[in-house]
């Protein structure tokens, strides 16, 4: 995956919550193109990058051996904006998982750098696919094409090299 919304992962509680920061800054050309005169974070990137983090929790439930994929944004709700020079922390955790997939819900919040304080400002509830065990009789590659190399590199600096290492990465 080329567009990556998450930039380190802050905590880890395998096979319950993810918690990942994003930094917003000028420097990324999407803003530029958002309200030229007054650049915000895309609200449909901040879902996205909520559901990469919660998309690699459930990787991370499984050793990242399946193929995990949004299968639906069940509901999203987001209060405030975010402009450059703030920062974006998403924390996901697992409501329901099985064999089929898994449902999640999550908080987004934004960091007040006038007072340090972390606020609420949405909540998601995302459901995933695993792919693999489809009904479809659709067949898919082989190799993990979710969890692709930029990720890897996510998790290695996270230390969750462990999980990377049962995947085969």
């Amino acid at each position: 995956m080329r567009w990556m919304w998450i930039d380190t992962v802050v905590a880890y509680e395998p096979g319950r919550r993810l918690v990942a920061v994003k930094n917003v800054s000028l420097a990324e050309d999407h803003l530029h193109d958002h309200f030229p005169d007054q650049p915000i974070m895309p609200a449909s990137l901040m879902v996205e990058g909520m559901a990469q983090t919660a998309g690699v929790l459930v990787g991370s439930c499984r050793g990242f051996k399946e193929k995990v994929i949004l299968a639906k944004i069940g509901n999203v709700t987001l209060d405030s904006e975010v402009v450059p020079g703030q920062c974006i922390r998403y924390d996901a955790r697992i409501e329901r998982m099985d064999d089929a997939g898994a449902s999640t819900v999550g908080t987004i919040e934004r960091l007040d750098h006038r007072t340090g304080v972390w606020e609420r400002i949405g909540t998601t509830e995302i459901v995933f696919s695993h792919i693999d065990q489809n009904r479809s009789g659709l067949a898919f590659p082989e190799e993990n094409f979710v969890f692709g190399e930029n990720f890897r590199t996510l998790l290695r600096g996270a230390g969750l090299d462990k999980a990377i290492a049962a995947a085969g990465g």
